[in-house]
Parts: C-alpha cells; sequence; structure tokens
C-alpha cells in the first residue's frame, strides 16, 4: 500500500511541508486532521528528514488520518517567538478550510488547497509533536485557549510525545538545558532562562494550564529518557490535574525506551504499542 503526499505550491511551502493521506479514501470519506510538528530542540530537522518524512507516512497509514507536517523556521537563526508564529499561521491555515465558502478562504490565504477541504473533518482537529514538537503543541493549545482559531474550529486532542520542558531544580544540565541557554529571548531582570513560560509549563508567569484549548490530553513519558526528565512530564501532568481543566488527561508511561526512539525505530513493538495509543486518542475507541 502506497501513501502519497500532496506538496503545497511555493507560498506557504516554506511553512507547510507536505500533507499526508492514505490513498483508498472515499469520495465522501472525511479524515481526522492531524496537524504534525517535528522534534530537533527548535534548532534542528525538518519534515524533509528521512526519519520524520517516514514517521508521518506510518501516522497516515495507521491513524487513517490526514497529516499536515509543519517546516517551521529554526533557531538561533530565528528567535523563538518566530518559530511559534509560524507554527501558529500553518495552523490557521488549516483551520480555515473548515469554511464552507470558498471565497473567503481564498481572501485569506492565496494558498486554499480544495483537496484539504473536501476530505477533512475539522471537527476532529489534532495537534501532534514529539520533543520539541510537544512544546510546540503545548504552546499552540495554550494560545488556542486564549485566541480563537479560524472558522471557530476547537482542537479536540493535544498530544504532546516526550515534551521539551525545563523546570528548575531538575533539568539545569544536559543538552536541553544547553540548548535552551542559547537560544531563549530575554527575560525580566532576575528571571533565570528556566523561568521562561516558553520551556517550563509550570513557571511563575506562566497562564494557568486550566486555559488548555483543546478538549483532550495525550502525555507520552518515556522510562529511559536520556533527555526529557521523567519527573518533570510528572510534574506538569501534576500540574494539568490541579489547574481546574475540565478536559479528559491521558498518560502513557513507556518502559525500556529512551527520547524519539519511535522515530528511530518505528517497526519495534513499543513504537507499535505508542501507534495504537494514538489511534485509540484519535478516534476515541
Amino acid at each position: 500500500m502506497t501513501f502519497h503526499p500532496k506538496t503545497l505550491s511555493s507560498h506557504l511551502m516554506s511553512l507547510l511541508g507536505s500533507i499526508f493521506q492514505k490513498n483508498t479514501t472515499t469520495v465522501n470519506q472525511k479524515l481526522p486532521v492531524l496537524v504534525y510538528y517535528h522534534g530537533g530542540g527548535l534548532v534542528i530537522e525538518s519534515p524533509f528528514t528521512n526519519w520524520t518524512h517516514r514517521y508521518v507516512n506510518l501516522l497516515a497509514s495507521q491513524l487513517n488520518a490526514i497529516i499536515i507536517s509543519v517546516n517551521y523556521r529554526l533557531a538561533p537563526e530565528n528567535d523563538v517567538p518566530t518559530i511559534y508564529n509560524d507554527c501558529w499561521t500553518a495552523l490557521q491555515w488549516v483551520t480555515s478550510h473548515a469554511n464552507k465558502d470558498d471565497s473567503v478562504i481564498t481572501n485569506t490565504f492565496t494558498n486554499y488547497d480544495p483537496w484539504l477541504k473536501t476530505y477533512g473533518d475539522f471537527d476532529k482537529l489534532f495537534l501532534g509533536g514529539d520533543s520539541a514538537g510537544g512544546n510546540i503543541v503545548f504552546t499552540m493549545t495554550m494560545r488556542a485557549g486564549k485566541e480563537s482559531l479560524n472558522c471557530g474550529v476547537g482542537i479536540c486532542g493535544s498530544i504532546l510525545a516526550f515534551p521539551y520542558f525545563l523546570i528548575e531544580n531538575i533539568d539545569q544540565e544536559g543538552i536541553p538545558y544547553k540548548i535552551w541557554i542559547n537560544i531563549c529571548p530575554s527575560l525580566e531582570q532576575g528571571l533565570s532562562v528556566i523561568d521562561s513560560p516558553m520551556i517550563n509549563p509550570l513557571a511563575k508567569n506562566v497562564p494557568s494550564l486550566s486555559v488548555l484549548g483543546c478538549s483532550r490530553l495525550l502525555v507520552c513519558i518515556a522510562e529511559k529518557d536520556e533527555y526529557i526528565s521523567g519527573e518533570t512530564l510528572i510534574r506538569f501532568v501534576e500540574g494539568v490535574k490541579k489547574s481546574g481543566w475540565n478536559g479528559e488527561l491521558k498518560v502513557i508511561e513507556l518502559e525500556e525506551v529512551g527520547h524519539w526512539f519511535q522515530i528511530y525505530k518505528p517497526e519495534c513493538e513499543k513504537a507499535k504499542d505508542m501507534m495504537m495509543h494514538y489511534a485509540s486518542f484519535i478516534h476515541n475507541k
């Protein structure tokens, strides 16, 4: 079975790498839409690296969904707010296709894609990302809790796989910390780099997690993650629970695996189990 990426034309190509869809879609079939943000510490990788491209193809086939893989700009050439704005623009482009009036879409974005509008089920919009991509998913979901997405579309669910978070007294050494201290935007005097709400979801100046703009949240934790502390992610999960957010929270703790393992070894049993959890989450089984 083959899967065909729907490559966008040049105007949005810089932000939207490709759209992937299982090639067995029938004429009237609507599929869930998953906007996917790749990992790489906000400084490397793209939708076009071999393992990311391969993994997104697997997501499309195994989840029976349309996957939009976002090609956001990277640090340090670009600051972190620019990265987030790229990702928000891509998400707004996707949701603009929920409008039934084609002229409204084309007036907003010149690269309207009739194929996405025809086959995308925007009542089933999901965000997903690994590592830095998980950080981005969190940021987009928080922003969607405060700002409207186009056409009133809501985020049905957000998937945070080993998200790139750092928390004081836990994560102040190692490669993720060393990357962050070199790309962190300027902070108010007296704040450390790990106080930034862009990296620390529990920082004092972060809006309440109760504003998370999704109905359901899936957090994946790897037992042997060599980059993102399991303690950090458990504290994040506890923070969500205590915040008063009224969505559905699911946590998957994967034993005997490390960071980003499902990207490098998608054929292993643990990666297949993880994909089954994704499928269950998206199709609400």
